[in-house]
């Protein structure tokens, strides 16, 4: 196939291509010509090349191949976005002589800072995918072509991926020239990108150093683009100059979040909102992430819609070694950031749902092929996943689940001894067992759990789902005289007494509590609700601002009340074994 399949000659390109006569010009020639047209550098690479292009230019009936990438999370910069994007920092950013863009895919928000720039003298790009540098090319060609006495700084345009490319020689090479770099690198995290075989990924994955079983259980998992960004900034943190990135929320939230440990020279970092569903037609929250180099380090996020000309609408970052979502809310209830005297556990991780979950029809239980399962009733417990937490108490459930183990590592032979039917059940399923990619389960017994230990036994419980993005929080009962289970997308506190689970239910719907999660959770992020933002809750404050009539129980609760609270100065959290 013609490497310029997917290139379409502007009508102004081919009258420009037969004025010259293309087809009589010789490589050298025609390089040179290109070159004073656009300041594109060696236009054509090689011989090769100019002779692909002249059998295009001669056969442009040939059907046109469209590829879609969006798949390795490529999404392009319609044209006007990336005009919007350029005037709302052209005020910010004062006569850029460099303009380098990283992955500069078809070349619009490149094209639209050569547009609105005149100060550059030179254009640096980086870009895998062959066809979209010829497209790049072309637009560029076309462009001076209409515009011949705009400016035309040096372009140089390389067909390498950012991750081999030598950032660190580039940047050494314009330590003494302003830069702008404007981008919109890919949408996707390397565990997809791995999962589609794909080649263009970093050498060292695991570029945040998340070690142990962190990594293992999916936190070394990160955003491509997040680590393109900090890369960049990494390098290029000591210039003059400024960033402009098109990334997803998350990206920007955990860019800020870093700053407290990476401390980059970096300010005025700024999040411009747009809606990526109409712009790319993708579900996923993104903005235009913007940063001034060379300045002492910034740690927090002005935010703005893209298209209004309004002061900034909210604040998010570091507050006194505390990181907020809002951070005007958050003064008003700082007190009550602090740590929580029960630890918030994760629910129960299998990695087997198809063997492991099951439905209750009568007396029979059902897997999820819909067959009937014999098995004794000892192993098998009610089970909520995030979807059943809508409600604010769950006393009912749709899921059962085995429990293989009373805690970590516990050897599981002795269900052959005690339940041979769950037995027979299990090892009937054990490749499905054997094929879990997780590492957490190697060399632990057979049909290993994880999240599990006399927490999750306890009667009472007070869930939230990490997943979903409400602040409700459900008080889950026991059923039939055994505790309920939850997945491991669902964290949770267990009580022994149904009232301590109803006082540490209502104190965590009262407004307040609502008011104070609001201004620290980031919604964009995959999980909203985690271990990390739930331990943040002082229960202990917050039960001091409040009493059993704030929370709607009644005088039967007093004494519970006052013993609840002085738990609560007694509590000590004992050191746990906390894998999640």
């Amino acid at each position: 196939m013609n490497q310029f399949s997917q290139i379409i000659l502007s009508e102004n390109i081919n009258q420009f291509l037969h004025k010259i006569e293309v087809k009589n010009i010789g490589f050298t020639q025609l390089n040179e010509l290109f070159f004073e047209t656009t300041g594109i550098v060696d236009f054509f690479n090689d011989i090769v090349e100019f002779e692909d292009f002249k059998q295009h230019f001669c056969n442009q009936n040939v059907k046109i191949d469209t590829i879609s990438r969006t798949e390795f999370g490529d999404f392009q910069t319609n044209n006007d976005l990336s005009i919007r994007v350029v005037k709302r920092i052209i005020s910010q950013v004062q006569n850029p002589t460099i303009l380098f863009e990283p992955t500069f895919g078809e070349g619009n928000l490149l094209l639209a800072g050569l547009q609105e720039f005149d100060s550059i003298e030179r254009v640096i790009g980086v870009e895998i995918y062959k066809p979209y540098i010829w497209k790049t090319k072309f637009k560029i060609l076309d462009y001076y072509l209409n515009n011949s006495s705009k400016n035309k700084p040096i372009i140089t345009l390389y067909h390498e991926s950012i991750f081999d490319f030598d950032l660190n020689n580039l940047a050494k090479n314009t330590i003494n020239d302003k830069i702008l770099i404007l981008g919109n690198p890919p949408w996707v995290t390397n565990a997809q990108l791995t999962t589609l075989e794909s080649d263009n990924l970093p050498r060292k994955s695991n570029f945040k150093n998340i070690a142990g079983l962190d990594a293992m259980t999916g936190k070394g998992n990160f955003d491509i683009g997040e680590y393109i960004t900090q890369s960049l900034i990494r390098n290029f943190q000591n210039h003059q100059g400024s960033m402009a990135f098109l990334v997803k929320n998350i990206v920007i939230k955990n860019i800020t979040f870093d700053q407290k440990r990476n401390n980059f020279f970096i300010k005025n970092l700024q999040k411009f909102h747009f809606d990526a569903k109409r712009e790319f037609n993708a579900s996923v929250e993104a903005s235009l992430f913007f940063c001034d180099f060379n300045y002492d380090a910034e740690q927090f996020c002005h935010e703005v819609n893209l298209d209004k000309k309004t002061p900034f609408e909210n604040t998010f970052g570091w507050v006194n070694n505390k990181f907020v979502s809002v951070m005007e809310d958050y003064e008003v209830y700082a007190n009550l950031d602090g740590i929580c005297p029960f630890e918030w556990r994760q629910g129960v991780k299998h990695d087997c749902t198809a063997v492991m979950e099951l439905r209750k029809d009568g007396d029979y239980f059902f897997n999820a092929d819909n067959n009937q399962i014999e098995l004794e009733d000892n192993l098998v417990y009610p089970f909520l996943k995030s979807s059943d937490l809508k409600n604010k108490e769950v006393t009912e459930v749709r899921k059962y689940t085995i429990i293989t183990q009373k805690k970590i590592g516990q050897e599981t032979d002795y269900i052959k001894e005690l339940y041979p039917l769950t037995y027979q059940y299990l090892k009937a399923n054990e490749d499905a067992f054997d094929k879990r990619k997780s590492s957490i389960y190697r060399g632990k017994p057979k049909f290993s759990i994880f999240g599990i230990g006399d927490y999750s036994f306890k009667p009472y419980k007070v869930a939230i789902s990490g997943l979903y993005k409400t602040f409700s929080f459900t008080l889950v009962f026991p059923l039939n005289d055994k505790p309920t289970m939850l997945d491991d997308t669902c964290y949770f506190l267990g009580f022994d007494t149904v009232e301590e689970a109803i006082i540490t239910h209502r104190l965590l719907n009262h407004s307040i509590t609502q008011n104070f999660l609001k201004s620290i959770v980031f919604l964009e992020a995959k999980r909203a609700f985690t271990k990390d933002i739930l331990m943040r809750i002082n229960l202990l404050n917050l039960a001091r601002l409040l009493n059993f009539v704030d929370l709607d129980l009644d005088y039967s609760f007093q004494k519970k009340w006052d013993k609840y609270v002085q738990n609560l100065h007694n509590e000590q959290l004992t050191p746990q074994l906390s894998l999640f």
